[in-house]
């Protein structure tokens, strides 16, 4: 057995005597449970994102998604969540939040010397702009990271493999974004590489949701503060972005996770993710049908 299959293994809620029923059964299949899981998580999202006061009322939805994530493991999938464990926590989320901000810096950074954006101070408020944008950026980043790499990616690769999973839960992320302002197909087949991929593989080499969600919040908040638009949302940021040149550059009208520059510095950094987890074999391999 790999070590990888015997760590998932160890994951599960140990039950003397345990000889589950039908319906248990039923509930203990990956696919129920992230079923569950993510109508639970879709539910708080929907009544926390946009509600007043912006600064508050996400973050506390985040933390209640959490809390359904946890349960839903608990007592559903009936599986241990070491991937929300509190040790740890905070130094997985310092270096996803490290992470996130380099990779969109130095997107921007490669995009301006190319003439693609050019910043200036846009004279507001720190608190005022800086405040929401914190809230909406955290809510956004905690649920999407518990639905695709929570529930997702462990659901599919319990069935299909780590590969399967990762390719899945990209290709359906880049479709969710579809359904954004200014979105084409271009930036939908972007987003699922640069954001699905990359995540993805953040999750697989690390198996932490709070590496993942540091990455996805600073990500957002960095691309928000700079001015321009957070996949196809447009941000009052503390800066003012002036946008020209061509949208495979620049991005066009859905922001820098639009531009060719993103998607391949995005690819640069999920391929050694990847690399890393096969080393650490915490790549879950096919399942093979017993004879």
């Amino acid at each position: 057995m790999s070590t990888t299959a015997t760590t998932h293994d160890q994951d599960a809620l140990a039950t003397t005597g345990d000889n589950p029923g039908r319906f248990t059964r039923f509930l203990r299949f990956p696919l129920t449970w992230m079923l569950i899981g993510l109508v639970g998580v879709v539910v708080i999202a929907g009544a926390t994102a946009q509600t007043e006061p912006v600064t508050v009322v996400p973050v506390l939805g985040a933390a209640l998604a959490v809390l359904v994530y946890w349960a839903v493991m608990r007592f559903v999938a009936r599986r241990r969540t070491p991937e929300l464990a509190a040790r740890g926590a905070v130094p997985e989320a310092l270096l996803g939040l490290a992470i996130g901000v380099g990779f969109v810096a130095l997107s921007a950074a490669v995009i301006t010397a190319l003439g693609g954006y050019a910043f200036r101070w846009a004279d507001v408020d720190v608190l005022p702009v800086v405040g929401p944008v914190l809230g909406l950026m955290c809510g956004a980043a905690v649920t999407e990271e518990l639905m695709f790499r929570g529930f997702g990616i462990q659901a599919i690769e319990r069935l299909l493999g780590s590969w399967a999973a990762l390719a899945a839960t990209a290709l359906i992320f880049g479709i969710m974004h579809l359904l954004n302002p200014g979105a084409t197909a271009w930036s939908g087949l972007a987003i699922a590489i640069e954001a699905g991929v990359m995540l993805g593989a953040a999750f697989l080499w690390r198996r932490n949701l709070w590496f993942v969600i540091g990455i996805h919040f600073a990500w957002n908040t960095t691309v928000a503060l700079l001015g321009l638009s957070v996949s196809g949302h447009a941000a009052s940021g503390l800066l003012t972005a002036e946008v020209s040149g061509p949208a495979l550059l620049t991005g066009g009208s859905f922001g820098i996770e639009g531009s060719v520059v993103t998607v391949l510095l995005g690819v640069l950094i999920a391929v050694p993710m990847l690399l890393l987890a096969r080393r650490r074999g915490t790549l879950v391999p096919v399942r093979r049908p017993r004879p």
